[in-house]
């Protein structure tokens, strides 16, 4: 969805932040960096825009109150695109801002990057892009050269590893009104302050509600419909839920636009069934204030990224894993009383 090849870095502005909760400090620079050495610059283009080649989902910034001004990296960001002259004073803010909501004492210090980029592509328009990064990882590096008959060696510590971007955001000059397109990293897996700050405190973002997003959506719900909530209303055997998973993920490869109730009556099949996931999405859109429409264009993109996620592996303790790729009715769960323990039966015509 993101490309750069005709990407340029014109301008780039370094600082430092730290956790004010265990008494770190921030750290401004005077100016921007100027960047006079080509290779440089190459690697600095690697370094920020090459982690997004793969993101798909788009954000918009928001505000609690709906009033967008609000929205502290928002109004810094329109500054920058509207009077570029700015570009370094609004820098320092966005610094002053991140150090401001860094509440958390698991938060890491380190290095902020804004950055300006003209003719970076998204879903095929290019335009003039703020990158907004933070380093926070360190790693030492050994540096070997030639040293008169051999070799010789040493070592740089605390470098930054030009392969491992922390947290980032790509702010796309368009879209004003609704809040602009924004793409997002933030590589902390975990779910507590400490990760969510970037995304929520700092750049305060929301999905934006597109075909990507719905499709995402909708398989996500579908799949935690399946994996939990019918666990609570019915007896499910494991091979039957993989069944109504695989059924849905053929769907939607196959399908250009989704269909609530056809989708009912080929993946699930009973009315029953049907009425207790479409209550289930329900609940999940109020619950999330994310509404999915019961009909849109299926993003092809979404669709690969739930497949590796939808399970399609039986595993019978640790001796068996049983690959369920189609028809359930050519496998059958049953229970020996012998020797109390439970079995599949497997029907099939050739062995591969």
């Amino acid at each position: 969805m993101i490309s750069f090849f005709e990407a340029s870095l014109k301008q780039l502005s370094i600082h430092h932040t730290g956790n004010k909760l265990v008494e770190e400090y921030y750290k401004l620079s005077d100016a921007p960096l100027k960047i006079d050495d080509e290779l440089l610059g190459n690697l600095l283009m690697q370094f920020f825009l090459k982690p997004f080649e793969k993101v798909n989902e788009v954000y918009r910034f928001y505000h609690p109150s709906d009033n967008l001004q609000l929205n502290e990296v928002y109004h810094f960001a329109t500054e920058i695109f509207e009077n570029n002259a700015l570009f370094h004073e609004d820098s320092q803010q966005l610094a002053k801002h991140l150090y401001d909501v860094a509440n958390h004492p698991k938060i890491k210090s380190g290095e902020l990057y804004v950055a300006y980029f003209e003719q970076v592509q998204i879903e095929g328009e290019q335009l003039d892009v703020i990158g907004i990064f933070k380093s926070e990882t360190k790693d030492t590096y050994l540096k070997v050269y030639p040293e008169q008959d051999g070799f010789g060696m040493s070592y740089e510590q605390e470098a930054i590893s030009i392969n491992k971007l922390d947290k980032g955001c790509l702010i796309f000059n368009v879209d004003k009104e609704e809040g602009y397109k924004v793409v997002v990293l933030d590589q902390a897996k975990s779910s507590n302050d400490s990760a969510v700050y970037w995304k929520d405190e700092f750049l305060k973002l929301k999905v934006r509600n597109d075909s990507y997003n719905q499709t995402n959506n909708v398989l996500g719900v579908y799949k935690n419909f399946v994996t939990q909530k019918l666990d609570d209303d019915y007896e499910i055997s494991k091979a039957d839920k993989i069944d109504l998973l695989n059924r849905s993920m053929k769907y939607f490869k196959e399908k250009e636009t989704f269909d609530i109730e056809e989708f009912g009556n080929e993946v699930i099949g009973n009315a029953e069934g049907i009425e207790s996931f479409k209550n289930y999405k329900k609940n999940y859109e109020q619950e999330y204030e994310s509404p999915i429409p019961d009909s849109f264009e299926i993003a092809e993109s979404a669709v690969k990224k739930q497949a590796r996620a939808y399970k399609s592996v039986l595993k019978l303790d640790k001796n068996f894993h049983i690959y369920i790729h189609g028809n359930k009715d050519m496998i059958e769960k049953g229970y020996d009383d012998d020797k109390s323990m439970n079995y599949y039966k497997v029907y099939f015509r050739e062995e591969e």
